[in-house]
């Protein structure tokens, strides 16, 4: 949450960050998004109450790229930041993926990969992000693949549950997304960054 955030208005919208990261979405609306041969992204801004305030909607025929490990562009001036969620601390090593190198770069590729075919980019937010440059959010896409996959997942539990992202911590080492603890136990299994052993050592 910025700091620009008034006190009682922050603590609301705190409480109601794991209800609007975690709830359901209405996946035939995602799907109903979709435009032939662009990529859609669409933001909703939510209030204090929880109900929509604002939304904003983008299209590219070319996709939006990662400019982070957990940012990607939506246009010139603005960037998404899926929250919650980080890369693990300094180098890596998974050989069934045939990767070494750094945790960010790691990360970055997983984003990538994720950003690379959805048709729909569905993100939710609070409305004092709607005119922040970098903007705290959670998204889901949606993915078809005509006879093989149709599916609406969203990003950061994808990203968890594949090892290429872990939970981000509070200072007191409380997990600041609690709705991805099952993803991140999948991940913990051996996926990703948690094939190497340094970083299964690493504080959590």
């Amino acid at each position: 949450m910025r700091a620009s955030v008034g006190g009682g208005f922050a603590i609301c919208l705190a409480s109601l960050v794991p209800a609007i990261a975690a709830g359901s979405v209405d996946q035939a609306y995602i799907r109903s998004l979709a435009a032939p041969g662009k990529t859609v992204l669409v933001v909703e801004y939510y209030d204090g109450l929880g109900s929509i305030a604002e939304r904003k909607g983008f299209a590219s025929t070319s996709g939006f790229k990662a400019v982070s490990p957990t940012d990607f562009r939506i246009d010139a001036n603005t960037v998404i930041h899926l929250y919650g969620i980080e890369p693990c601390e300094g180098d890596l090593v998974n050989r069934r993926e045939n990767f070494s190198g750094t945790c960010a770069d790691y990360a970055r590729k997983g984003l990538e990969t994720l950003l690379q075919s959805p048709k729909v980019i569905f993100c939710r937010a609070f409305v004092s992000e709607a005119n922040a440059p970098r903007q705290d959010a959670t998204c889901y896409g949606y993915y078809n693949y005509p006879g093989t996959l149709d599916t609406v997942d969203m990003v950061e539990e994808q990203l968890v549950s594949t090892g290429t992202h872990r939970i981000a911590r509070k200072p007191d080492g409380t997990p600041v997304r609690k709705d991805l603890a099952e993803a991140e136990k999948i991940g913990r299994g051996g996926y990703g960054m948690w094939a190497d052993p340094r970083i299964k050592g690493q504080a959590q």
